[in-house]
């Protein structure tokens, strides 16, 4: 069976596909030429943290997943969506988001880039820009919870103030925490007004790393890909997620193959 999964996966070298989206399993060296190549281009650059949760809420929703199309690139955000690129003989790298995020932090103070942060909980973004700014001293960053966000990307009254600043304050980079499908459909509505913007994606919960609400995995848990079962000890409440993730998933994926 596995075999015949490999023969039917349309897969490259780290490239493979899911629910008729190409997943790119690439690692952050990858990334960031394709970022050089997309500001030579003078076009903002759209990074996607794939996982098994965006994945399956893709499947349900056409036009989620028609958004997420729209992406450059879509990385292997988790141990689970690696395995299913492995399945389909692809020999795919793992991203997370938040160690994505960090490195595209560490260079942007290097370019001199200002930073937004936009979403998440309330008051979660200013911390995580304060916490940022401790690690890198040089690094021009802004915050801003941005209000409310509909499944279309459209926000109330606090976020349409939000938008209007940082169309002021014209950000190179922008983090958005508003959650899937959200956070994407936010992006899809409005990556063309940024004048200056070099590099956007969803990052998820990576504030709540950022700004001590929430601990991470120890590295060696990362390293072999049991960071969902960190999740799980410390968030209890994540179980239904962490089901989709670690069992649901990967049986769909196998079915539909």
């Amino acid at each position: 069976k596995a075999a015949r999964i490999i023969l039917i996966c349309m897969s490259s070298r780290s490239n493979f596909e899911i629910f008729g989206l190409v997943i790119h399993g690439f690692d952050f060296k990858e990334i960031d030429q394709r970022i050089r190549e997309a500001a030579k281009q003078t076009r903002p650059f759209w990074i996607v943290t794939a996982n098994p949760e965006i994945l399956l809420t893709a499947r349900k929703n056409p036009a989620y997943w028609q958004i997420l199309r729209q992406a450059d690139v879509r990385i292997v955000d988790g141990f689970g969506l690696q395995l299913m690129g492995w399945l389909c003989g692809a020999r795919p790298k793992r991203q997370s988001g938040a160690d994505l995020a960090f490195e595209i932090l560490r260079r942007a103070e290097k370019e001199n880039w200002q930073v937004a942060l936009v979403g998440g909980a309330e008051g979660v973004a200013e911390k995580a820009a304060r916490e940022i700014r401790k690690k890198f001293s040089k690094l021009k960053i802004c915050a801003a919870d941005g209000g409310q966000i509909d499944a279309q990307g459209v926000g109330d009254a606090e976020a349409s103030q939000t938008l209007k600043k940082l169309l002021e304050q014209k950000p190179e980079v922008i983090f958005v925490a508003f959650g899937h499908p959200k956070q994407e459909a936010w992006i899809a509505r409005h990556i063309q007004d940024f004048s200056n913007l070099q590099i956007i994606l969803g990052v998820g919960g990576t504030f709540d790393f950022w700004a001590g609400r929430i601990k991470r995995a120890p590295k060696f848990m990362r390293r072999v890909g049991l960071e969902w079962l960190w999740r799980l000890i410390v968030e209890p409440k994540r179980w239904r997620r962490i089901l989709n993730a670690v069992i649901i998933f990967p049986l769909t994926v196998l079915r539909n193959k």
